[in-house]
């Protein structure tokens, strides 16, 4: 039964979460991402109590990635066409279903199931929430959308891996806690997420409507724009997926550090610090920022290579704090580029696009480490994996200074 007058309450209502609805949708991406980096300090822990290797361990990180790009190539375009909030709410489901996978983890088995659904999660909220952000901001603010889905983003990393590391080494059943706390956020964010208004004009409502083929937007008049910042979210998110994925094993061997708060607080170095250099990066233009970002990133990964070498924890804390800003720099950089660039009806389709090329350099360069630590060493897979980041980064520094469009266009900032 309807209440006489409650349609004008609630639209009275949601008129005046308006301003705070950005806001909303920025910690609803937040709290998914927290998922992505909680497990990085239990890796040690979880391959003792369930008793893996190595490779294993990339594995399991991987598959998070192909939970993301299944989302991305198959229901990519979902938002745009059933409208942001009917494809947000299904991913906080599912991430919620992962969680509870975690939390109630037996095996191995149930590691890979968990992780792939968060992925699956991640990847579904993540393009509908950047294009939300964009469209819920007024035409003046505009700008700062990029800045504040990738400042958002980064502050779920950060916070993660301090939380469960925190937790692990100092809390009781380190491998439960963090992921009830997880579960009560993201229960939170279904509730909050509501009162963000739709901004799909004339949303789908039928299944039979929805076309779910796997199909990135990418028209052909953007295609030259789009390799430079498709090139830097790819080098950067290989910087992250090292860290997170990896971090934990680099301190146990190269430094005898085992202590899963240590490994929590360098990976939430690097993305705290990427966090603060996203905010920065929403008041500077986006190509010098993206271009900047490549030229930090060399520095950041040859002093990561040195710091193993040498066995010295200081000198890993300085290539974190230069590789979070080249990290912050690069990633709302190259967002930016790709929102300025992008047709509006065509948004959601080209940023899908752009997280594609970002979850496969989060997976793949991982994936390639483990398996040349198995057959050479961790120091040459460190090494290799420095080096092949460092010239892409370089290739797409040389691109994007001929090719990234100078101003903002298209009527985004």
């Amino acid at each position: 039964m309807v209440v006489p007058g409650s349609e004008s309450r609630m639209a009275g209502m949601k008129l005046g979460t308006a301003g705070a609805a950005p806001w909303i949708v920025a910690l609803e991406l937040s709290v998914m991402f927290l998922a992505a980096t909680l497990p990085t300090p239990l890796y040690p822990l979880y391959r003792q109590t369930f008793g893996f290797g190595g490779i294993t361990l990339t594995l399991i990180y991987a598959v998070y990635v192909l939970g993301n790009l299944t989302a991305l190539l198959f229901f990519g375009r979902l938002s745009d066409q059933a409208g942001r909030l009917r494809a947000t709410r299904p991913a906080i489901i599912v991430a919620i279903i992962s969680t509870l996978t975690f939390l109630f983890a037996q095996a191995t088995g149930w590691l890979f199931v968990a992780r792939g659904l968060s992925g699956f999660a991640t990847g579904l909220a993540s393009g509908a929430a950047t294009a939300w952000i964009m469209e819920l901001l007024p035409e003046d603010r505009k700008r700062q959308a990029s800045a504040m889905a990738s400042s958002a983003n980064f502050a779920g990393l950060a916070l993660a891996p301090l939380l469960s590391g925190a937790l692990a080494q100092l809390a009781p059943a380190p491998l439960r806690l963090a992921y009830l706390l997880l579960l009560v956020l993201l229960v939170g964010i279904a509730v909050g997420i509501g009162w963000a208004p739709e901004t799909v004009k004339d949303p789908r409502h039928h299944l039979s409507e929805l076309s779910f083929q796997p199909r990135l937007g990418l028209p052909q008049e953007i295609r030259t724009e789009f390799v430079a910042p498709a090139i830097t979210g790819f080098v950067t998110f290989a910087l992250l997926g090292f860290y997170a994925a990896l971090i934990p094993n680099l301190l146990a061997r190269s430094m005898g550090e085992t202590s899963p708060l240590l490994a929590g607080a360098v990976v939430c170095e690097l993305f705290a610090i990427g966090t603060l250099a996203a905010i920065l990066a929403g008041r500077l233009r986006p190509r010098p920022t993206m271009l900047s970002g490549l030229a930090l990133l060399v520095p950041g990964l040859g002093l990561l290579v040195l710091a193993q070498v040498l066995s010295a924890l200081w000198l890993l804390f300085v290539a974190t704090a230069i590789g979070g800003i080249a990290a912050g720099f690069g990633y709302s950089g190259s967002l930016e580029v790709i929102n300025t660039i992008a047709p509006e009806e065509k948004r959601g389709e080209v940023v899908s696009s752009y997280l594609v090329t970002l979850y496969l350099g989060n997976s793949l360069p991982v994936i390639g480490v483990g398996l040349l630590t198995a057959a050479a060493g961790s120091l040459v897979a460190h090494a290799v994996f420095a080096i092949i980041i460092a010239l892409m980064a370089c290739a797409a520094l040389i691109f994007g200074a001929r090719h990234a469009p100078q101003h903002s266009s298209r009527g985004i900032c």
